[in-house]
């Protein structure tokens, strides 16, 4: 297995040793560091599936270390489309993910930090977790402004969050998951995490947002490596075990069998959006053409992402009826999507009379249509 250059300079500590997966399978119990030697959000969301299913935590409790390259991950009863810029994530190639976890929608990339902690659920304790981590950032910065609140964060300076929390209690398992924000973008951060899309009505888990600041503003000595040794040196301190960390590739099926079918669900159309809980879109489209401008009201419902319900209130004379009627006909029953919008409208547009002024007209809706997805 071949490392990353990131992980083969992370030895800043003697105290803590990496090495490949060997100890991940070599011992029958006790505590367990692992860290993802990927930065794929898929996969290293898959391992945290893969481990909750097939471990034993009744012999041993495990944390789990991972960083993803850009990427938003919404929460299992979350909406993608109320939480974020779809657009700017499909302009800028950051990926969407929904987890297995509940809680709110977060943002990812290599200045975040992943902990995620396995038990039992009787042994399941977020509140500890969280004082834990605490208490490695006060071991490396003493200075540091940091504490737990009630609501299973991390504030800094007793205002900005720097951690966000999540669980997933299964019926004998579970894993309490935060992030730390080392030195994350919040440029990116803040725009991919507003959504733009108006009308939009949903029973979905919304998120709340927060002041957020890097670890590194208020010290910038600090590296994500050593932040990460840090925990994992106050993990292996508090379970009494050697400080260890094992590494392993989320793609290994030797280690892991069965990941990579997680890893493919986890990227699905049917899993990302498919999954959203039901919502319904009611707004106004104006739309400008020529030297007017003309009110269009769309209102639709949609369920497991596909439009179920579709009425468009056009101009009158817009559109030929039964053009309209097969407008509306095609997208009834399709992906809430873009891509599979434009695709249902061209065809139709094939099948139109070769007039100028009504291709016009229909590209003007379609484009504002798909501007609502």
């Amino acid at each position: 297995m071949v490392l990353q250059p990131s992980l083969k300079n992370c030895l800043w500590l003697p105290c803590v040793l990496r090495t490949p997966k060997a100890g991940f399978r070599s011992a029958a119990s006790g505590s367990l560091i692992i860290q993802s030697v990927s930065n794929d959000v898929y996969q290293n969301l898959a391992v945290e599936d893969w481990i909750h299913d097939h471990m034993d935590l009744e012999k041993r409790q495990v944390l789990f270390l991972w960083r993803n390259s850009p990427a938003v991950v919404i929460g299992r009863h979350q909406n993608p489309w109320q939480e974020c810029n779809l657009r700017l994530l499909r302009q800028k190639n950051i990926k969407l993910a929904r987890r297995r976890s509940g809680g709110g929608t977060v943002y990812h990339d290599l200045g975040n930090i992943n902990l995620t902690f396995f038990t039992t659920r009787k042994k399941y304790e977020r509140m500890e977790n969280l004082k834990l981590v605490v208490r490695a950032l006060k071991a490396l910065r003493p200075q540091l402004d940091v504490r737990v609140t009630d609501r299973y964060d991390i504030l800094l300076d007793r205002h900005y969050k720097i951690s966000g929390t999540a669980a997933k209690l299964g019926r004998t398992s579970a894993y309490h998951h935060c992030t730390l924000l080392c030195n994350t973008d919040k440029f990116v951060l803040s725009s991919v995490l507003q959504s733009p899309y108006t009308g939009l009505k949903s029973n979905a888990t919304p998120s709340v947002p927060a002041s957020v600041k890097n670890l590194f503003e208020e010290d910038p000595s600090l590296t994500s490596e050593m932040l990460l040794d840090a925990i994992a040196k106050e993990y292996a301190t508090h379970h009494q075990i050697d400080h260890h960390i094992t590494l392993i590739n989320p793609a290994d099926e030797t280690l892991l069998p069965g990941i990579n079918n997680k890893t493919k669900e986890l990227q699905t159309w049917e899993w990302v959006y498919g999954k959203t809980p039901k919502f319904s879109v009611s707004t106004c489209l104006n739309m400008a053409y020529k030297d007017s401008v003309h009110e269009v009201k769309v209102n639709m419902d949609v369920k497991h992402g596909r439009i179920e319900v579709c009425n468009i209130d056009l101009p009158e004379q817009w559109l030929p009826p039964a053009l309209y009627s097969d407008l509306v006909r095609s997208l009834t029953g399709s992906k809430f999507c873009p891509n599979e919008t434009t695709t249902r409208v061209t065809t139709l547009l094939r099948a139109c009379p070769q007039d100028d002024e009504l291709h016009s007209k229909w590209n003007l809706l379609c484009e504002n249509m798909i501007m609502l997805m």
